[in-house]
């Protein structure tokens, strides 16, 4: 019996610098390469027809799930990869790909994405935040991309309990928030203006807030940041939901990177109440009485982190804070304590 055909999609501009090692990188794995071009004038197309792929022109329209739907309509294959240009698949889990596809009883698969972070290349392995996606999933089963940026695929209906989801350890590392190359693109501008135009629709989702406030954060407008944020929890409580623990991460993260750390105790406590297998959120608790001289409560949350680790697929967790960064704190507050 033959495996299941993968068809790789991908929307693509100006990315000659990324997309040889991307392609490279699922050589061997997908049965095709759809890749809709929005407007290159660099040899991106070039180096993607040397992997055979199909280019196919689209015209940007500041919306990245139309272009990525496009790709979709394009697509022969059983399932659906896909993947940005600045990205590339871990190699030496082929065997994996291929069993999880050969016994599948799922329509799609959350694989973990590892977002790099620093200033220039080469990337440091220990700077990264590792956080689930959707990025395999069944091919003609209605599935389409929403969302004009932060865009994800979703289910035709979430009550046809026929399309369910299940975990692929095979990671995607993702390099597209190094300054560096985030200056190079004026990401950050691009994206700011195409989540503001979300945001004056007034039936937007609350995670529209969530995103405005993670582009003030980057670029380091804390203010903004912490204020679209406060809005972002608020509209989804409005709404009967319970916020994200991505939205307590950011907004005590936002307190301990500013030392504003008056009443952050008492907020973080509730925050770990919601989600208390959080790793990071311990962390960030940790370092708030840390920084406040409290000793002996850090020591306790800093070991609360190492017992829970770091292999959590719900969240986004920064490397480090279930492992060395715990680690390295635990033994800070062991040398105050004069225990070390």
């Amino acid at each position: 019996m033959s495996s299941p055909s993968i068809s790789l999609c991908m929307i693509v501009k100006n990315e000659e610098d990324f997309i040889e090692q991307c392609l490279k990188s699922v050589q061997g794995i997908v049965d095709e390469i759809i890749i809709v071009d929005t407007g290159s004038d660099d040899q991106t197309v070039e180096i993607c027809k040397k992997y055979n792929a199909s280019v196919f022109p689209f015209e940007w329209k500041d919306h990245f799930a139309e272009a990525r739907n496009f790709a979709l309509s394009k697509a022969k294959g059983d399932w659906i990869l896909w993947l940005d240009a600045d990205e590339e698949m871990e190699t030496g889990h082929e065997q994996l790909l291929k069993q999880t596809l050969n016994n599948s009883t799922a329509t799609m698969y959350l694989m973990p994405v590892l977002n790099y972070y620093g200033e220039t290349f080469p990337v440091n392995p220990k700077n990264a935040f590792i956080y689930y996606q959707q990025r395999l999933f069944q091919n003609h089963k209605g599935i389409k991309f929403y969302n004009r940026i932060h865009e994800a695929p979703i289910f035709p209906t979430v009550q046809d309990s026929s399309f369910t989801t299940d975990y692929l350890e095979i990671p995607i590392h993702h390099y597209g928030y190094i300054e560096e190359l985030t200056a190079k693109r004026n990401k950050a501008e691009r994206n700011l203006k195409l989540i503001q135009e979300e945001y004056k629709d007034p039936n937007h989702s609350p995670w529209i807030e969530y995103h405005l406030a993670n582009e003030y954060y980057r670029s380091g407008d804390y203010k903004k940041a912490f204020d679209y944020l406060n809005e972002s929890i608020f509209r989804f409580l409005l709404e009967g939901i319970k916020p994200p623990s991505i939205l307590y991460r950011l907004k005590y993260g936002i307190l301990v990177d500013t030392n504003s750390l008056d009443h952050a105790l008492e907020g973080i406590e509730k925050a770990i109440a919601l989600y208390p297998d959080y790793v990071d959120l311990h962390f960030l608790k940790g370092l708030i009485l840390y920084q406040t001289n409290h000793y002996h409560e850090a020591l306790a949350s800093f070991e609360k982190c190492l017992e829970l680790g770091e292999q959590n697929s719900k969240y986004l967790i920064l490397k480090g804070t279930g492992s060395f960064k715990a680690e390295h704190y635990k033994k800070q507050c062991l040398e105050k304590l004069g225990k070390s």
